[in-house]
């Protein structure tokens, strides 16, 4: 990978055997790549970026604008998503293993040992959150490899920076941005719709709209509404 500059514009570049040029911008920070056929020159490139240049801007203006959850110090009285809805953190020290508990549809209950770190309260609600999503995953799977009639032979969740999700064709796998437990239970249901559906079309073209448009009809609304999400702060 190197990089070309535009002005106050910096673009990854990345060369790879394939036929078109591919722009993308990334959150949180709206990093722009080129991913570009290994015969093009970086004149081309750049000639090419310059031409989606008010494509670039406005989406790293929507990047920039998206809200933000405040740095998190897992302490009561805090407020933290889960499938869609805020809760308010409520610590409680406590001599029994760690855990987590939903209490009266408001607050989220962190039971920790007394003298716990912050890294400590926080891993805390993270391995829940993990539990809670893993468990939701399975059935919506279920669901729709029986509507698509295909197979996913494997998959998993893991933190991601710019990603809800990723797929590997070859393989049949998944992985689910750990994120998505604090989303409505519509946008998980998306993402591994999303996903799934590359094992049909690998690209964002015009065939993987018209497939996502069957299978899921309202998909279009529902990734708006994750470009919606508040973000964890940038470290």
């Amino acid at each position: 990978m190197h990089q070309i500059t535009l002005n106050d514009l910096i673009i990854n570049v990345t060369r790879k055997k394939i036929k078109n040029l591919h722009l993308t911008v990334h959150p949180p920070d709206g990093e722009v790549r080129i991913s570009a056929p290994l015969h093009l020159n970086d004149e081309t490139i750049r000639l090419f970026a310059i031409s989606k240049l008010h494509w670039i801007k406005k989406n790293q203006a929507k990047f920039k604008n998206q809200p933000r959850q405040n740095k998190k110090k897992f302490i009561s009285g805090e407020t933290h998503y889960y499938q869609g809805k805020l809760y308010l953190l409520n610590v409680i020290y406590d001599i029994k293993i760690p855990k987590v508990e939903i209490r009266n549809n408001t607050y989220l209950d962190l039971y920790v040992r007394e003298g716990s770190e912050q890294n400590q309260r926080e891993q805390t609600l993270i391995n829940w959150y993990r539990q809670q999503l893993k468990a939701e995953i399975p059935a919506i799977i279920r669901k729709w490899e029986e509507i698509m009639q295909i197979e996913v032979k494997e998959w998993g969740v893991k933190k991601m920076k710019t990603k809800w999700g990723t797929c590997n064709i070859q393989a049949q796998r998944i992985w689910l941005n750990l994120e998505l437990i604090k989303t409505p239970k519509h946008c998980l249901e998306y993402v591994i719709v999303h996903e799934m559906t590359h094992f049909f079309e690998r690209h964002h073209n015009e065939k993987f709209r018209q497939l996502m448009d069957q299978f899921l009809p309202h998909w279009s609304t529902y990734k708006e509404e994750l470009n919606q999400t508040p973000l964890e702060p940038i470290k």
